[in-house]
């Protein structure tokens, strides 16, 4: 009786040791995972929404039928995103797997439409006088020889000039504090513009909602990063969020190179 009993207990604590090991091998393993998106308000379903993973950094689009393939591992964490509907993210669990009717559902947001006020130039029909009239962006753009991208500093005089220098060789400045603490999340630029789906969802959103979950990082981040590399602020407010991943992947290239020679 007392070796069957220990066969019994024997056997037990072999299935539940291989039990653990399967959940293992699965967490880590990565998969194509296939689901659906709908509407949360009338179950309709959504062709056309991104889904990002934002560990693997991969995109991907929802069909005309709201179905989307994606490759993504257990724990892996998905970003939805739709003009006109609250974003989410989704925990990836091994049901997701099991089962391909796996619903995601989106809540679609209430619109207000601000006050819009138009201002006038008092125009005199005169061209050459109206042309002086019109409000100019005076953020001009300056290359240095040895980097990537040009910058932006103001008014085109020699100091602008100057501030430009000082601001990227300082090296007490801001950039190498974000930057030096943050290499993981800058790795993950060159990975965010090798995909197309990303960057076409970038393209078209000018909130930095997308780029602060793909780069983990906070808005202020953004600005502080682009303020300290000298990017106006008409630019900082008017670009979208795939011209900003672009100046913010530009800086960084700037940074690694003159860390490099110090």
């Amino acid at each position: 009786m007392k070796s069957k009993f220990t066969l019994y207990f024997f056997l037990l604590f072999s299935v539940l040791i291989s039990a653990q090991e399967n959940d293992i091998n699965e967490e880590g393993k990565e998969e194509i995972m296939t689901a659906l998106v709908v509407n949360a308000q009338d179950g309709s379903l959504m062709e056309s929404v991104h889904v990002i993973n934002l560990n693997k950094v991969k995109g991907t689009i929802t069909d005309e039928k709201g179905v989307f393939n994606i490759i993504a591992s257990v724990n892996d964490t998905l970003y939805f995103s739709y003009i006109g509907f609250k974003s989410q993210k989704v925990r990836v669990t091994n049901d997701m797997f099991k089962f391909k009717d796996t619903k995601i559902t989106l809540t679609e947001l209430a619109y207000a439409l601000e006050e819009v006020i138009v201002s006038s130039y008092n125009l005199t029909g005169y061209l050459e006088i109206d042309v002086k009239n019109l409000p100019v962006n005076d953020a001009y753009q300056y290359s240095i020889s040895g980097l990537n991208t040009g910058y932006e500093a103001g008014k085109k005089n020699p100091s602008a000039v100057s501030k430009v220098l000082g601001a990227i060789l300082n090296p007490a400045d801001l950039l190498r504090n974000l930057f030096g603490k943050k290499p993981n999340q800058m790795r993950k630029l060159q990975q965010v513009k090798n995909d197309d789906a990303i960057k076409d969802l970038l393209a078209s959103k000018f909130d930095r909602e997308t780029l602060t979950e793909l780069l983990q990082i906070e808005k202020v981040d953004i600005e502080d990063i682009l303020n300290n590399c000298n990017y106006s602020k008409s630019f900082i407010r008017t670009a979208n969020d795939l011209q900003i991943l672009d100046a913010i992947s530009g800086c960084y290239e700037d940074f690694k190179v003159l860390n490099r020679k110090k």
